[in-house]
């Protein structure tokens, strides 16, 4: 009967995430438009990486340095970009979501700049692979929440819209911080709450359930997330004694887009 109760409101919630791009770099050597099998092996692996349901389209744009006439460099940079698009074709990926082939000529370096010069020179010979996703379909599960409210039952979930986490990384970014201040001001008005931060990961291998994170080199990546909620919370005057926190490592996978099972959610453990 609680169940049932708790279900019949459905108050649904429908989270939402805006588009993202990923880039991909590759550098040439002076005056060439070539690459070498490593770096044609780094783009395959990058585009097997990225999640192919989601490619809505790519953009290639080339570069040169600074060195050497204008026209040259411009027609130099589209056989960079060239050079790109041809090894995605044949890898499989479909000339028609490859909506930009572009040379951009040279990358002007600011005459101040006198500092690692052949460095930053080296750094504008490149072409940047620019993958633009699709954004992440609409996760409508009953129990499930984007924001603290002032009614919850035991057992509800907060799943907050960009409490997100790069690949091995438990880093909070801008927005999760500014998404946490917000959690911290309602957590103070609603009082009576408690609730335990779960942290969470996504893909790791069959007979690993939890996964290295990148910074500590140390297999605790979904609990270093929790860990990281929770001393911000605390920073933002949040009574330790209305939060614990866990990792629960790859065992809590949603079944949707891997993207959402790189989170931390908080589970209303009292009212």
């Amino acid at each position: 009967m609680f169940r049932l109760l708790k279900l019949l409101p459905l108050l649904i919630c429908a989270i939402g995430f805006a588009q993202e791009e990923i880039v991909h770099s590759v550098y040439f050597e002076f005056d060439k438009f070539d690459i070498n099998d490593k770096q044609a092996a780094d783009i395959v692996t990058f585009i097997k990486g990225t999640d192919s349901t989601r490619i809505e389209s790519i953009q290639i744009y080339g570069y040169t340095d600074d060195v050497g006439k204008e026209d040259y460099n411009f027609n130099l940079s589209k056989k960079r970009a060239g050079t790109i698009q041809n090894k995605l074709l044949e890898n499989g990926i479909k000339n028609k979501i490859i909506v930009t082939i572009e040379g951009k000529g040279k990358v002007l370096i600011d005459d101040d700049i006198v500092e690692n010069l052949p460095e930053k020179r080296s750094k504008n010979r490149r072409v940047d692979l620019v993958i633009n996703l699709r954004e992440l379909p609409k996760l409508i599960l009953p129990g499930y929440y984007n924001m603290l409210q002032k009614t919850h039952v035991v057992g509800d979930h907060i799943i907050l819209d960009n409490i997100l986490f790069e690949k091995g990384s438990s880093r909070l970014t801008a927005k999760a911080k500014e998404e946490l201040d917000k959690i911290a001001l309602l957590t103070l008005r609603y009082k009576n709450l408690q609730f335990e931060i779960q942290g969470h990961v996504c893909c790791t291998p069959p007979n690993q359930k939890e996964a290295i994170d990148k910074d500590t080199r140390k297999r605790k990546l979904s609990e270093n997330r929790a860990m990281a909620v929770y001393k911000y919370l605390t920073f933002r005057r949040v009574p330790k004694n209305r939060m614990t926190y866990k990792g629960y490592g790859n065992t809590q996978p949603l079944g949707k887009d891997p993207q959402y099972d790189r989170r931390v959610e908080l589970v209303i453990t009292k009212i």
